[in-house]
């Protein structure tokens, strides 16, 4: 059976932004791929890049020969939390009309994306 080929949403894309020294705007990495980047002057535009790099970066890697990585994340892990953070949790998430595992995957989306 043939491996599925990851989708180029299937890939964690890390945006940041560039210093005034590096000419400004964002850089958008994929970390699964070496190399693979993109830029622009917005984080929607470098994320844009970084999109249609990722389909350059398979072709020339099929034209290479070479294999083409997935997305190194399953995108599942456990993670003890106390009682009482699992309650609030529950609470907030229920409050919002969602599952525990969708309100947290959000908060933690949200974290990340004002980090970055």
């Amino acid at each position: 059976m043939a491996k599925a080929k990851a989708r180029q949403a299937d890939y964690a894309i890390m945006v940041e932004p560039l210093s005034d020294a590096d000419g400004g705007g964002w850089l958008a990495t994929v970390p699964a791929l070496p190399g693979c980047m993109g830029d622009g002057e917005t984080p929607e535009a470098a994320l844009a890049d970084a999109a249609a790099a990722i389909a350059e970066w398979h072709a020339a890697a099929e034209a290479l020969g070479r294999q083409v990585p997935g997305p190194a994340a399953l995108g599942q892990w456990r993670q003890r939390v106390p009682r009482s953070l699992h309650e609030k949790l529950k609470f907030v998430a229920a409050r919002e009309g969602v599952s525990l595992n969708a309100y947290v995957a959000n908060v933690l989306a949200e974290s990340i994306g004002r980090a970055g």
